[in-house]
């Protein structure tokens, strides 16, 4: 079960960086921990998260501040979550840009899952990491979860600027016995700890703030890398099949669920049988994808709301804005002036 957890290969990058930082030899402690540095070759390419475990543990074994965690947190580049981080930085806010990590977040490990609440004042990123069956065990350790939380406020400060903090973080373990000095410093707060799931508070007027290097375009193109990416990685997973599909075909009309399934070599009856297992339905499904495309594609000033229509597989106007109305309680003339009069809209 420990091969089943796997971690994106591109957490190579930042785990080198910061060894090099340290003056740790990092081809002895890939090799110790069985890492193969070269994987990083494969941006597509998967390495058992027990390995980056073994190698927080290695590093820190050589430091006299057990920091190691929050060192390569600072090494972040968004090219280590694949199509995920230039998705992320092309968002039009934090909080759209948390949305995608939370949707996308197998791209960069199955050994978590993440959710994204509001109360009055905040943003809430909730980690939740796995358990082994037998053991009960967290697959992930402290250390490691300290890691993906300081990437994710590293992160945000290349959105917002250096000098940004969170309101408050928890993270689910019990206080190390070495001291917190290291973990308060990176988060500019007073870290909390306790026995369940970790989590990040965001200032909604920060997270909603509309960022400068947005760009929707660029955005729609990497949504759609990470799908297809997603499809092939979790093959097990009909949902993000079948989105795919409805990516390639949607801009020739809306496919039917029998056209979806002739595609995948699948009977129409048997695609229906595993979609109810995955409490979801081809309806829902093309419903969702039409309305993440569309919001994407609305964004974007050189196409008319007619052009998108088509885009999104709707054979007239009318209907068109029908759906769009279902979906915002808007028309789409009243969403992208409302966009506009923000001073949102890009070209």
């Amino acid at each position: 079960m420990a091969d089943y957890y796997s971690t994106l290969s591109g957490w190579i990058i930042p785990f080198s960086r910061a060894m090099d930082a340290c003056d740790i030899d990092v081809d002895k402690a890939f090799s110790v921990c069985g890492i193969d540095a070269s994987a990083v070759k494969d941006p597509e390419a998967r390495i058992g998260t027990q390995r980056f475990v073994e190698l927080l543990d290695y590093c820190n074994d050589l430091r006299e501040v057990n920091d190691f965690s929050i060192q390569v947190g600072q090494y972040f580049h968004p090219g280590m979550f694949h199509a995920l981080g230039y998705a992320m930085m092309t968002s039009n806010t934090l909080k759209d840009a948390l949305a995608r990590i939370v949707t996308y977040k197998r791209v960069v490990s199955n050994a978590c899952t993440l959710d994204l609440d509001e109360t009055q004042e905040h943003l809430v990123l909730k980690m939740m990491v796995s358990t082994f069956e037998t053991t009960g065990r967290k697959v992930l350790s402290r250390e490691a979860t300290e890691t993906f939380l300081a990437i994710v406020v590293q992160f945000t400060r290349e959105l917002l600027g250096v000098n940004f903090h969170p309101k408050r973080v928890i993270i689910g373990y019990e206080q190390p016995q070495h001291g917190t000095k290291y973990l308060n410093q990176f988060f500019e707060c007073d870290v909390e700890f306790g026995d369940g799931d970790s989590y990040l508070y965001f200032e909604k007027v920060h997270a909603e703030e509309y960022l400068c290097v947005a760009n929707p375009m660029i955005n729609g193109i990497h949504e759609k890398m990470l799908t297809d990416f997603l499809s092939r990685i979790d093959r097990h997973d009909l949902t993000y099949v079948i989105k795919n599909k409805i990516y390639e075909i949607l801009p020739l009309g809306a496919p039917s669920q029998q056209e979806i399934a002739d595609k995948l070599g699948m009977s129409l009856r048997n695609l229906q049988r595993k979609l109810q297992e995955q409490d979801t339905c081809y309806k829902t499904i093309l419903e969702d994808t039409r309305k993440s495309l569309t919001l994407d594609y609305i964004k974007q000033a050189h196409l008319s709301l007619s052009e998108i229509g088509y885009l999104v597989g709707f054979s007239s106007v009318g209907n068109f804005n029908r759906a769009f109305k279902r979906w915002t309680n808007l028309t789409p003339g009243e969403y992208r002036r409302g966009y506009i009069s923000d001073g949102n809209i890009r070209n």
